[in-house]
């Protein structure tokens, strides 16, 4: 037992009390007469996601306070046991019995398992009935796709490889053909020694079907074909730009769609077009850097360009998910870009951005992607789709620190993955003519755009202290300038105008 278990489950059991409730990465149990039977499905749930604590011998129905009788030496007996034998993979994680409050409990800390070693699942119901995944303060069942996509990262997929025996060769757009096959002579002469045919079918853009005829892939579709939603409707762009900070209000009828696009053709195609959609519906403001204006966008489209190749060239391809579009959303707080599958392979979320860090789900797409031109034009640069060497998600971060933006945030599941591009909040402010009295001014103007703000999100679009953030957010709230949305220790905490 370390000084630092102590303390963090001290901390956490405060931030609990406050919130009222367990939390993504925290499960309590009073376990009173014994291992609760739900915790071996928290242990399958925190081991398939980002990890998580659980916490025994504390009852949340009381207000989270110890146990008496608590048996906690038997009690981390019984639970060391059931990670070992219960589960399979076997998680073998520290058990510690920590003093708390005049009594003891018992901790233990969960790690994410590594995406190859993954779904863990309760032995006594099988991968498909007994794999969990962590919610908001709950554990939920991993559903059969779900499982599937992750017993993928043992082994290389092949969607994109699959015949498309309903294409003829001719859905091929002849064009593209013929500039991708003019590029490879000169760059790739080993792999055309045999032809133009051999070459196509060593890349995987068209094989022999059952009715020994020549047909496109789906991988050649994407990246050559003539129009690939002839075949495949949904593998194209949902596009949406909603008037709130979430679909709420046009669920409900309230409030229409600001624009809405379904954005088809080529992987190529769909990039340079999603691009175009988020300039269309976007804002350029800017600062004053010595006698000159220099533009910030909402978006640097060099990174939405960048974020929406990764997600049509690493989305799930299997037939299961061909009716699942890529959706890219525009709030009027972030921009959202969501593909089906999560990441695949080796890769975790903590990996993005690292220097040569990468695993390709669809490896013949990605390897093609490498040789298709994209066209340059008023938005974006021209040069290939994709460079495939793991450098995408750098050139997003560093796009978006140019334009004086966070860190894009990651999220990862199963059956998706989202990248989240926050709003520059202060770019109307910076573009105007108007000068600004204070930071107090500042960040007010920043919530009358409609918005609800965080604490993390003013600190990161002005660059000041946390300290400082919630002296004006305090004052703001005790003007009654502002309200919160949350408790005020949740993790979910925002704020917006009265």
């Amino acid at each position: 037992m370390t000084a630092d278990l102590v303390d963090q489950v001290a901390q956490t059991i405060t931030t609990l009390r406050a919130i009222g409730d367990d939390t993504q990465h925290v499960e309590v149990k009073a376990c009173a007469g014994g291992l609760a039977k739900t915790l071996v499905e928290s242990a399958s749930a925190f081991a398939n996601g980002t990890g998580g604590l659980l916490i025994l011998g504390i009852s949340q129905e009381h207000g989270f306070v110890t146990v008496p009788g608590f048996s906690a030496p038997k009690i981390a007996n019984d639970l060391g046991q059931m990670l070992a034998d219960q589960l399979e993979p076997p998680l073998r994680c520290p058990v510690e019995v920590v003093p708390f409050e005049g009594a003891l409990v018992v901790a233990c800390e969960i790690p994410p398992l590594p995406p190859i070693d993954r779904p863990c699942y309760v032995k006594s119901r099988g991968a498909y009935g007994g794999s969990f995944i962590r919610g908001y303060d709950g554990d939920r069942k991993l559903s059969a796709y779900e499982v599937d996509r992750l017993r993928e990262n043992r082994s290389q997929p092949r969607f994109d490889e699959e015949i498309v025996e309903m294409a003829p060769h001719e859905a091929l757009n002849d064009e593209l053909v013929a500039t991708l096959l003019t590029r490879l002579k000169r760059t790739k002469p080993r792999l055309m020694s045999q032809g133009d045919e051999v070459a196509l079918e060593r890349l995987h853009v068209i094989g022999t079907g059952a009715d020994g005829r020549k047909h496109p892939t789906i991988c050649g579709l994407m990246a050559l074909g003539d129009y690939p939603q002839q075949f495949f409707p949904r593998l194209n762009v949902a596009f949406a730009v909603y008037p709130g900070i979430d679909k709420n209000a046009v669920a409900t009828g309230h409030k229409r769609l600001a624009d809405s696009q379904s954005i088809d053709g080529t992987i190529a195609q769909m990039v340079q077009d999603t691009v175009r959609a988020v300039a269309k519906n976007m804002r350029v403001g800017g600062i004053i850097e010595g006698a000159l204006r220099r533009d910030l966008p909402d978006y640097p489209l060099e990174a939405v360009r960048e974020a929406v190749t990764n997600a049509l060239m690493h989305r799930d391809y299997s037939p299961i998910s061909r009716g699942t579009p890529v959706q890219v959303d525009m709030f009027a707080d972030r921009l959202e870009i969501t593909n089906p599958g999560g990441l695949f392979g080796t890769v975790t979320v903590s990996d993005l951005g690292h220097a040569g860090v990468t695993s390709s789900r669809n490896a013949q797409l990605s390897r093609l992607l490498e040789d298709v031109s994209l066209d340059g034009d008023g938005f974006i640069s021209g040069g290939l789709v994709a460079e495939n060497r793991g450098t995408g998600y750098a050139t997003i971060v560093s796009q978006l620190h140019a334009a004086l933006l966070p860190d894009p945030v990651a999220q990862d599941w199963p059956s998706r993955f989202r990248l989240t591009m926050q709003h520059r909040l202060l770019t109307e402010l910076e573009g105007a003519n108007q000068p600004v009295a204070g930071t107090r001014e500042a960040i007010l103007a920043a919530f009358a755009r409609g918005v609800s703000l965080s604490a993390s999100d003013l600190m990161a679009q002005s660059g000041l202290s946390r300290t400082t953030v919630m002296r004006y957010l305090n004052e703001l709230l005790d003007d009654g300038k502002i309200v919160a949305t949350e408790k005020k220790y949740s993790p979910r905490r925002r704020y917006r105008l009265t």
